[in-house]
């Protein structure tokens, strides 16, 4: 392991991958491996081949101001014969006001030796007394070699060969209701041709999302971002986020507004302090024969272990504690018994409301997915207070702990038995789809085949002319022979979308207007009004996607 320092250049060798950072900036400039004497993009200038960005503004209705992050001061923070650590700071003051994000930001660069990548974080901090603002997106962006690196994988079933950016040229691309979306007419590859592509569409759940990247066939090298832990990431295990897209560019997001608006982004206000580490992100490149298929690369890359870089900032294991317990759930209308939260995802999260994980973004959030019996246990929990959150597939509702609970380095919480109560009146009618987050069971109408794209074959989107999403009418037609006069009939709706959209609903009266229910996604609605039909309760949760 060596670091060698010249004029504004350092680079860092591992043995297998050397990495050059810019001085005082640290702009990751040349990624070297295998044989390839820079995996980014040699085309781009120096500062945009790999970079740190954050999308910011001062009051929710401005619109966002990019910033590339520049460090003014280098610091080389650990070097020995295994591990470097480089630090590359920005340092706010008020003469930055309304220039740059009233942010220090320390972004670090670990190296271990003989290590086939390398790790990169960051940490945030608003100081007490600055100026309050919002933070709408941070992120670490990789531009890669687009003569090399052609083919994308993001999860175990969504890989294939990309468009190539020229593509996006008007020569070979048709232009659709937005500038990211294009349909391609004559692409580099033909076998391409027809597809629609956009940045926006590879998207996936932090959950399901631990590893994605591009492999280069000649040579055959792959070029992975890994994520180990998600804790620092916005909105829980839910909240959808970009990964690669055509570029190559490969992505690590942090906080973002995609897919959820302004809910899920930090907003800083009354000059409070806040600071958080982002990260650490493993980037990883392996390679292989030439006989090898692509796919080995794939798999190679998941089984990477991962090694946490030394920080103050970063909790280590001894710093940590864990919680265990077991969800139950008792529902008298479908069991006498209790009933065990198969599978329920139960996490920690900053105290709340139920549900308010969804929009908590300045803390650090832990989930994990019982086992068949409701058993839970959550392992490397920062010091802090949490309260406990949980939801469990095919009940509809959110548990939250009446209590905080409070983590202390190395102590262990058995919490025992917790006993969620799902919202319920009587017994059911009928019920339409299952309630646990996702529209899987839902039929998808085939997509029109000029809009078709080879990693989302059972997509489709219906816009107006002035781009707008058109508003789709589902009917339910359903029988009660026997009415009680006097009774109270409720209709309970679970969204899983991740569309910022209007829900109405109408009873009886299909014209009626205005709507006998109108509610925002975001909110969660409890109306009760007496009808010899139905009562309506309204609840909306985030969740995947689903475009009708």
């Amino acid at each position: 392991m060596c670091m060698t320092e010249v004029d504004l250049q350092v680079v860092m060798d591992s043995g297998i991958v050397q990495l050059t950072l810019s001085k005082p900036r640290g702009s990751i400039t040349g990624v070297k491996h295998h044989g390839v004497g820079n995996v980014l993009e040699v085309k781009n200038r120096e500062d945009g081949r790999r970079y740190w960005d954050v999308v910011w503004n001062r009051s929710d209705p401005d619109s966002g101001i990019f910033d590339i992050v520049h460090g003014t001061e280098f610091e080389v923070v650990q070097q020995d014969a295994n591990q470097v650590e480089v630090s590359s700071r920005t340092q706010w003051d008020p003469s930055h006001r309304g220039k740059l994000a009233p942010l220090n930001i320390d972004k670090r660069f670990v190296m271990l030796r003989g290590g086939s990548g390398f790790y990169t974080y960051a940490i945030y901090e608003h100081l007490q007394g600055w100026p309050d603002f919002n933070l709408r997106e941070t992120r670490v962006a990789f531009k890669l070699r687009k003569d090399k690196f052609h083919y994308m994988a993001i999860a175990d079933n969504s890989q294939r060969i990309m468009p190539m950016p020229d593509d996006r040229r008007n020569v070979r691309s048709l232009k659709l209701g937005y500038p990211e979306a294009i349909r391609l007419t004559d692409p580099i590859n033909a076998a391409l041709r027809r597809e629609v592509i956009r940045v926006f569409q590879h998207l996936n759940l932090p959950k399901d999302s631990m590893v994605h990247g591009w492999i280069s066939s000649d040579p055959p090298i792959g070029f992975w971002l890994i994520t180990p832990s998600n804790e620092f990431k916005t909105g829980g295990p839910l909240k959808q986020d970009l990964t690669s897209h055509v570029g190559p560019t490969a992505l690590a997001m942090f906080v973002s507004s995609h897919y959820s608006g302004v809910d899920t982004v930090p907003k800083f206000r009354n000059e409070e302090y806040w600071k958080k580490v982002f990260g650490p992100v493993f980037i990883y490149l392996n390679s292989a024969s030439e006989k090898l298929d692509t796919k080995l690369l794939w798999e190679d890359a998941q089984k990477q272990p991962y090694e946490f870089p030394a920080s103050e900032d970063f909790h280590r294991s001894e710093q940590r504690g864990s919680v265990s317990g077991r969800l139950l759930v008792l529902d008298k209308h479908i069991s006498k018994e209790y009933i065990n939260g198969n599978a329920a995802f139960v996490g920690l999260a900053s105290p709340g409301e139920a549900g308010s994980w969804q929009r908590e973004s300045k803390g650090y959030q832990f989930w994990e997915r019982a086992d068949v019996e409701g058993n839970f246990f959550i392992k490397n929990v920062r010091t802090g207070v949490y309260n406990l959150y949980a939801w469990v597939p095919g009940f509809i509702g959110d548990y939250r702990s009446s209590v905080n609970i409070t983590i202390t380095p190395g102590n262990h919480i058995n919490l025992g038995s917790l006993v969620y109560n799902p919202p319920r009146d009587g017994p059911t009618l009928w019920e339409i789809g299952i309630p646990d987050r996702s529209a899987a069971e839902f039929f998808v109408p085939d997509p029109d085949p000029k809009y078709t794209n080879g990693l989302y074959v059972d997509h489709s989107d219906r816009k107006d002319g002035q781009g707008s999403h058109q508003a789709t009418t589902w009917q339910i037609r359903f029988r009660l022979d026997s009415v009680h006069p006097n009774g109270t009939y409720k209709v309970r709706v679970a969204l899983a979308a991740a569309h910022l959209s209007d829900l109405q609903v109408q009873f009886n009266n299909p014209r009626v207007q205005p709507a006998d229910y109108k509610a925002n996604w975001e909110r969660q609605l409890d109306r009760q009004t007496r009808n010899p039909w139905v009562v309506l309760v309204v609840q909306h949760r985030c969740g995947e996607q689903l475009a009708s």
